[in-house]
């Protein structure tokens, strides 16, 4: 992209640009004489000569800023090589740049045109304006975005709410380890949904009612920490009828990944107050569901604490039984997400799902295969493939699905002292692929699927609309497959 800056005397530039013969997108402020025409396509620079041309020979009080961002290609649609729609990403990308131009000239609205999809473009708007400064005495100003006109005021909202949702996820993702703990992480959802108490229930569960549930391979994990584990139970009855078979979504919550006896280098080890990637989109998408109100019900399921070493943390080589009465030996300490995830699953299975998805940032191998182009998903079922793969077309933050083959299932069965080990025991090799295929014994339903969002945790440069930071993705894919799947027939085959 080509970002050319222009300085203007004449202020009220919209009339102007909305008289000229072609048709570009805009976004408009209120209080600066400069513009910035950033050109997407070719012959860019005869495109900048005509509109300096205009918007220097116009004049209007209304708008004397006007930002101009080109879109691309022209009815791109659907890229099959690329697995997403190019024409919202691009719109996307265009919109959070014109708005973060907006915000460098401290100026605190921002209108802007629907550029043909008033959703794709609030939702980059609101997600490229988002930024962690909560703990700083200097903050960035505050923008706020609105549609120009009135045309396409449902989608800009829908769009704003699917950004909202993953701005929550990526708020909860940045926030230190010491303002995240596991029941912070609670009450903040507890108290993101009170605005829908009519429909939504929040259990939080203490240590003792997970001891009674007989999670011990979650609490196994919880004992190394001082922070008493949490496991945080939501039920969003959207439903026509609430004993309608919900669907139930499971999130890794680990609040800080020490790597426990198993130690992760110093280096980077930061980063891991994000490990509680999984819980937090999955109960972002449950509080984005609810402010959509979508007709369908849904259970949110996240086993909350943190993983560090000590005199009672997990050792390498113990043994620990999970809810199923599996045994499991505990090879690496830094393996811990699964062992949460295979009682919260277990647990998953009380409520007669239509479908189970469970998200975490489980294995750095996924980052290794996928890096952050697309969450690996392991699945049982292409019926629930279809409509996530379907989802992600939509949203932009795509998904690619993995092998659940019977050759890593016998990497973590061969264990000598239990049932299960928590790492696969020939090689490195496949470690995404063995840790599905660990959370498989833990599953008998027959549409289930295990997004490992490790890869996507983070984004430097790769989104466009992110800023640099945790991303909080996939919540808008899981959002819009909810949202599909309140359309579909409610028994899948």
């Amino acid at each position: 992209m080509v970002l050319y800056k222009f300085e203007f005397i004449r202020k009220g530039l919209l009339s102007s640009l909305l008289s000229l013969p072609f048709c570009l997108p805009l976004l408009v402020c209120k209080a600066s004489v400069l513009c910035y025409v950033a050109c997407l396509n070719s012959g860019s620079a005869y495109l900048c000569a005509v509109l300096v041309w205009h918007l220097a020979n116009c004049a209007s009080s209304d708008f004397p800023s006007v930002v101009v961002v080109g879109l691309g290609k022209k009815n791109a649609g659907v890229n099959g090589q690329e697995n997403w729609n190019e024409d919202k990403e691009n719109i996307r990308a265009a919109v959070a740049v014109g708005c973060r131009q907006i915000q460098d000239l401290e100026i605190p609205c921002v209108e802007v045109d629907p550029c043909g999809d008033a959703q794709a473009a609030a939702e980059g708007a609101v997600l490229g304006l988002h930024e962690y400064n909560e703990l700083k005495q200097k903050k960035k100003p505050v923008v706020t975005p609105q549609l120009h006109g009135s045309a396409g005021s449902e989608a800009w909202q829908k769009g704003v709410i699917y950004a909202e949702g993953q701005n929550l996820a990526r708020y909860l993702m940045e926030a230190p380890a010491n303002y995240i703990t596991p029941i912070k992480f609670a009450e903040y959802i507890e108290q993101k949904l009170g605005n829908f108490a009519s429909n939504v229930k929040v259990h939080i569960r203490p240590e003792s009612w997970i001891a009674t549930q007989q999670m011990g391979a979650f609490l196994s994990v919880a004992k190394g920490s001082a922070e008493p584990p949490i496991f945080l139970e939501i039920h969003y009855l959207g439903g026509a009828n609430a004993n309608d078979s919900p669907l139930v979504f499971v999130g890794k919550g680990v609040t800080f990944d020490s790597g426990g006896i198993s130690l992760k280098p110093s280096s980077g080890m930061d980063a891991m107050r994000a490990d509680m990637g999984g819980a937090a989109t999955v109960c972002s998408a449950i509080v984005t569901a609810a402010a959509l109100n979508l007709p369908l019900n849904i259970i949110g399921l996240a086993p909350l604490c943190e993983n560090m070493p000590s005199g009672k943390a997990n050792k390498p080589g113990d043994v620990v039984r999970a809810k199923n009465g599996k045994t499991i030996q505990v090879d690496n300490t830094d393996a811990e997400g699964r062992l949460l995830l295979a009682d919260a699953l277990c647990y998953a299975h009380n409520f007669n799902a239509r479908a189970i998805v469970n998200a975490a940032t489980l294995t750095g191998a996924m980052d290794v295969a996928l890096g952050s182009a697309a969450t690996g998903v392991f699945t049982n079922s292409s019926w629930l493939w279809n409509h996530l793969y379907e989802a992600s077309i939509v949203t932009g933050d795509r998904v690619w699905r993995m092998p659940l083959f019977e050759h890593y299932t016998k990497q973590v069965t061969d264990c000598p002292l239990a049932d299960l080990s928590n790492i696969g025991k020939y090689s490195r090799a496949g470690g995404a692929c063995t840790a599905a295929a660990f959370l498989k014994e833990f599953v008998t339903a027959p549409h289930w699927a295990h997004l490992d969002i490790a890869g996507v945790m983070a984004n430097k440069d790769e989104v466009p609309y992110l800023r640099k930071g945790m991303a909080g993705r996939p919540t808008r894919t899981l959002v819009e497959f909810a949202a599909r799947l309140s359309q579909d027939s409610p028994n899948p085959k």
